[in-house]
């Protein structure tokens, strides 16, 4: 089920939570929707599924209304919320079969899709306890299971991995992706790295508008916009090896790297790569190009150039 968002805005009093932003995510598509905090991510999904009702805008899914079909369209979503409300006293298992009936799963199915979560969330030596007994990560795992026990075409997670180890982390990071191949996903988070192990696209909200979108590595072409490399060049003067790279026609700017001697940070420029250049100016004057790595722009300064003011 593909969702589009149009327009979507949500006033508080004074305070635009969300400013007329649109997006749109297709089947099989595992979109991270990443912004700092108080940026517009809970509140956006939040109306996506339905628990709040948008000032403006509109949602669709699979190509109907959301406030024309919400009774209809809820049963296709599976949520996850931040704070994974739960109700402690409740077993595991009996949870899940609360959370089944309520999903409306006929009775002869709902022992196999609990037993079926119990399996996917690693919650068989815990599926007997209270859920206050539970670890943080534990609890995690139980409202992930609750998110999908009806098998929802539509998965929203609003921070999925939060209070898990290493290991479960890496196990739940594969699960998305598993359920990313035929489900719609949206991930929020504020974990950069998790976005990238698991994101196929990646949306930046700030101020309740949409500042970035698009794989990592478009935003990073987009935030670099010039070519930046690291060059170690031998068996040539540093100044004059610095003097002859800045006079090349396709280099904007030119420093030196570190201590080490003979070793430069070239800036290519505007829509100029100059590979091909240094290379050339190396064989011309007998000199040894020992290193040439692109420098690549982090996520982390991207994210935080985005979203600083």
């Amino acid at each position: 089920m593909n969702i589009k968002v149009e327009n979507l805005t949500k006033t508080f009093g004074a305070q635009r939570a969300v400013d007329r932003i649109s997006f749109e995510v297709n089947t099989g598509e595992i979109l991270g929707f990443l912004g700092p905090n108080g940026a517009g991510k809970t509140t956006t999904v939040k109306m996506i599924t339905n628990y709040l009702i948008p000032t403006m805008g509109n949602i669709e899914i699979d190509g109907k209304s959301l406030f024309d079909n919400a009774e209809e369209i809820k049963k296709h979503i599976g949520y996850l919320p931040e704070n994974n409300p739960l109700y402690h006293e409740m077993p595991v298992i009996d949870y899940l079969e609360f959370c089944a009936n309520l999903q409306g799963i006929p009775k002869e199915k709902i022992n196999g899709r609990i037993y079926e979560m119990v399996r996917v969330c690693g919650l068989n030596a815990e599926k007997h306890k209270k859920i206050g007994e539970l670890s943080k990560g534990y609890r995690q795992r139980t409202g992930l299971a609750q998110a999908m026990i009806h098998d929802p075409e539509i998965l929203i997670l609003d921070e999925p991995t939060s209070g898990l180890d290493p290991n479960q982390i890496v196990e739940i990071r594969k699960l998305i992706r598993e359920l990313g191949r035929e489900k719609t996903v949206i991930l929020c988070t504020h974990i950069l790295p998790e976005v990238e192990a698991t994101c196929d696209r990646i949306l930046i909200i700030h101020n309740g508008k949409i500042v970035a979108d698009g794989t990592a590595d478009t935003l990073r072409k987009q935030a670099q916009g010039q070519e930046l490399m690291r060059v170690k060049i031998e068996e040539g003067e540093s100044n004059v090896i610095f003097q002859s790279l800045q006079e090349l026609p396709t280099v904007a700017m030119v420093d030196f790297a570190g201590r080490e001697v003979n070793r430069f940070e070239v800036q290519s420029k505007p829509g100029l790569s100059s590979k091909k250049d240094i290379f050339q100016l190396c064989v011309k004057n007998n000199w040894i190009l020992t290193e040439s790595i692109p420098i690549e722009t982090k996520l982390e300064d991207i994210f935080r150039n985005l979203t600083m003011n």
